[in-house]
């Protein structure tokens, strides 16, 4: 198992990984973006923002790295600053295969990316990523995967994931929407040859969207490295935008609100690896006190009160423009 090198490292931020959704493409719905990126977004301009932010996520102790083939040019881009480091060899490199990046490198294209989960998607999609990748990709997982999925039923395809662990690649699946408790649990039971397919889940859970986090506590105890994404509910959960009672605790820790919105997810004993999405490098830096932060139970409960309606925050996210 890849995260086996994660359990052996030392560094106080290991288990925050850094994800490239942000800086990828031009166009995503985090809040801020205009800020953050400005006017500029080229691929060249993107792509070196990419690598400064990698050079420092690894100096700093980040050791997962987080792509997918609908994030623009991720793949690329953390491919192109691999080949530049060969002798990088203590991490680990997950992508996700599923969607189709399909806005043409605009920020305001009517369709940005198209969700399939078929065997030819997964064909074509996993021979692009190799392509890239090659040896250094070590988990391969199914984007966005919901109730209704056919990945959760789909035999070909099983047997296809089942094939590509056999020969090292670890097999996961990622989540989202209202019911990430039903397609983890649907997803546990996927068995091939009566071995369970999926060695990891990555899915939402943050200050806002707690729902996920029974299932994920069993998906840990099942022995599958839990990966939890988007724990800044799209800079909801970052100043200038976060709750007052997150910028309160935020005031009494003296450390940023997103340190503290990722501290929270840290703290649970099921969460392997917590995703950071900084688009710059003050952002990620801010991000990385996330190890050091220490909340007391009041804290806690305070910060506890934010939670949202399942339903109602996946509507609301649902409405986040593409900018």
């Amino acid at each position: 198992m890849p995260f086996a090198r994660l359990a052996t490292a030392t560094t106080p931020t290991c288990h925050i990984g850094f994800g490239l959704a942000a800086v990828g493409r031009p166009g995503y719905i985090n809040l801020g973006r205009d800020h953050d990126l400005g006017e500029n977004r080229s691929v060249e301009t993107l792509r070196k923002r990419t690598h400064e932010l990698l050079d420092a996520a690894y100096f700093q102790g980040v050791r997962y790295f987080d792509v997918a083939r609908s994030y623009g040019r991720s793949e690329e881009f953390l491919a192109d600053w691999l080949n530049a480091r060969p002798d990088i060899d203590d991490i680990v490199v997950g992508s996700k295969w599923g969607y189709t990046y399909t806005a043409g490198w605009t920020a305001d294209a009517e369709t940005h990316e198209v969700k399939d989960h078929s065997v030819q998607t997964y064909d074509r999609q996993h021979a692009e990523t190799a392509d890239l990748l090659g040896d250094r990709l070590d988990l391969y997982q199914i984007h966005s995967v919901t109730p209704d999925s056919p990945a959760l039923t789909d035999k070909e395809l099983h047997a296809r994931l089942a094939e590509a662990a056999a020969q090292g690649l670890t097999v996961g699946f990622s989540t989202s929407g209202p019911a990430q408790a039903d397609a983890i649990r649907a997803a546990l039971a996927v068995t091939v040859d009566g071995e369970p397919l999926f060695r990891t889940v990555q899915s939402t859970y943050n200050a806002l969207e707690t729902s996920a986090a029974p299932a994920l506590a069993e998906a840990h105890d099942a022995g599958l490295t839990v990966i939890v994404k988007e724990a800044m509910a799209n800079g909801r959960l970052a100043d200038p935008y976060a709750p007052e009672a997150l910028k309160a605790v935020a005031a009494e820790t003296s450390l940023g609100c997103d340190a503290v919105a990722l501290a929270l997810v840290l703290r649970h004993p099921w969460a392997g690896v917590v995703l950071s999405g900084a688009a710059t490098a003050v952002q990620l830096a801010s991000n990385l006190h996330a190890a050091v932060v220490d909340l007391d139970e009041d804290q806690l409960g305070r910060l506890g009160a934010l939670v949202e309606e399942p339903g109602a925050y996946w509507e609301r996210r649902g409405q986040l423009p593409w900018h």
